[in-house]
């Protein structure tokens, strides 16, 4: 069993940053890939980024691509999404996610609440 909680998120202005962090408890975080999804009002969920295992792969949306970062660190149990350059498309509810395999960008088990990021315009 995987518990996960997001934090981070708030109002920034257009071309701010933000660096959202995921705490995970249980014993499947480290033999996880991880990611991050969001979800904006009226919209599905997106994939935003994810991590694999050891940290070794990771993979970003062509939206995010070269303005976020996600890293992890497993002796904190924390991910992170470090985001850069942001502007009022990426308002969303992001949320962390925990695979069920070492690597993956869709096969997740568990989910975060989700914390609110609004950009301003």
């Amino acid at each position: 069993q995987v518990q996960l909680v997001e934090s981070g998120g708030g109002l920034v202005q257009v071309g701010g940053s933000l660096r959202l962090s995921c705490t995970a408890s249980g014993r499947t975080y480290s033999s996880n890939a991880m990611g991050w999804f969001r979800q904006a009002p009226g919209k599905e969920r997106e994939f935003v980024a994810a991590i694999s295992r050891n940290a070794m792969v990771r993979s970003y949306s062509d939206s995010v691509k070269g303005r976020f970062t996600i890293s992890r660190d497993n002796a904190k149990t924390t991910v992170y999404l470090q985001m850069d350059s942001l502007a009022p498309e990426d308002t969303a509810v992001y949320y962390c996610a925990a695979g069920s395999v070492p690597w993956t960008t869709n096969q997740y088990d568990y989910w975060g609440q989700g914390t609110q990021v609004t950009v301003s315009s």
